[in-house]
């Protein structure tokens, strides 16, 4: 479960802005080979059943780690996958995707590892983002005797990953977007994965949701 750190970084002193355009242009060319009619196809337009909100971590790309194509994931990324109830941009992507898209499932996806939940469990200031993961840290509040009960810091940053991914769940759940959906009848349920770098497995952290119901009756809506 533990991400370790490997000796080596990845070696990315090969990417240039230029290589970029022309790794587009390679792109372009071999997707068509394949399907002439590809992007065509694809500017019709989209109806993914999935919103991915996760990390911004570059080693955790939706697509890539669950084998899907363009088109299939509606995709939100933050520091350390968040889901704050004041956050505009956040809002109005669910907002979009359970009332346009009409989305089936949200995903809210973590990652041993994370650098932001990391940070959140230090006393180092590190800037404006200290704003931000000052969330992570409410969460290690609520849960501060099971995660000092564990010696081991890498495993303790590990079980606070899984935990900011559970409250998030939780966050989730008590927007009104989410819960309006599901009083209007709407197939919608709400996730709870962790990524493992060192593995490149997903763990289905079985706190699934779709309705209500198991939340505290302060958070419920009468809509």
């Amino acid at each position: 479960m533990c991400a370790h750190k490997s000796s080596e970084l990845h070696d990315t002193s090969h990417i240039t802005y230029e290589g970029l355009l022309e790794g587009n242009k390679q792109f372009v060319a071999d997707t068509l080979k394949l399907d002439p009619e590809y992007f065509d196809k694809l500017a019709n337009g989209q109806k993914p059943p999935v919103l991915w909100i996760g990390c911004a971590d570059s080693r955790v790309p939706a697509n890539q780690i669950t084998h899907t194509q363009p088109g299939e994931i509606f995709v939100h990324r933050n520091i350390a996958n968040m889901v704050i109830h004041t956050d505009m941009n956040m809002l109005s992507v669910l907002d979009y995707a359970v009332n346009v898209l009409k989305i089936k499932h949200v995903i809210v996806t973590g990652h041993y590892g994370c650098g932001g939940v990391l940070a959140a469990m230090g006393n180092t200031s590190v800037g404006i983002i200290d704003n931000w993961l000052r969330h992570i840290k409410d969460v290690y509040r609520l849960h501060a005797s099971e995660l000092n009960a564990i010696e081991d810091e890498n495993k303790r940053g590990d079980r606070l990953v899984e935990l900011n991914v559970i409250e998030n769940v939780s966050n989730l759940c008590k927007t009104s977007i989410v819960q309006n959906a599901w009083k209007n009848g709407q197939d919608l349920s709400v996730h709870g994965w962790v990524y493992a770098l060192n593995t490149g497995l997903i763990t289905d952290l079985k706190v699934s949701q779709s309705s209500n119901s198991n939340l505290e009756e302060v958070f419920k809506f009468v809509l």
